[in-house]
């Protein structure tokens, strides 16, 4: 993918991910979402279970493993629609994706340049200030523009 492309992508998977607004109001009850929404709606666990094709028993180990953080997306989904529900499965990152690409970028290119600068102490040359400022901001921009998978190489 074209580094024009990457950026798009990033700016329209932040604008969808934007209405989730705090994702913490999404968090998962300590009891899971399956129990929280199974007991709001009056729903015994055999009739959880009669209404996924399973037995009382699995749905309660379903509960259980969802709390765990141990369920498969599949059997939440099965959940799912015996409770009503639509599953919606998301990865919301902890801030805007251009700002994460970029703190990368710019984390990378300090690195380099650092690196660059001991060599040049060695050999009894510095540079200027002001020049590694715009140093540090061409090269954060270079690598944002060509690097794509080569920023989540190295840590």
């Amino acid at each position: 993918m074209r580094a024009k492309d990457r950026a798009r992508a990033r700016t329209q998977l932040d604008k969808r991910l934007k209405i989730l607004g705090k994702p913490d109001a999404f968090a998962r009850p300590p009891r899971g979402w399956v129990k929280a929404i199974r007991e709001a709606l009056g729903m015994t666990a055999d009739q959880l279970g009669r209404r996924m094709g399973v037995s009382r028993q699995r749905a309660l180990e379903l509960e259980a493993s969802e709390a765990r953080g141990a369920v498969t997306l599949e059997s939440l989904e099965r959940a799912a629609q015996a409770l009503e529900c639509h599953l919606v499965y998301t990865l919301v990152p902890r801030m805007p994706l251009d700002q994460l690409v970029h703190e990368r970028a710019a984390t990378l290119a300090a690195q380099q340049l650092r690196s660059a600068a001991h060599t040049m102490t060695l050999e009894d040359q510095s540079v200027d200030p002001a020049d590694e400022v715009e140093q540090l901001r061409r090269l954060t921009q270079d690598l944002i523009d060509k690097s794509g998978s080569a920023l989540w190489e190295a840590e």
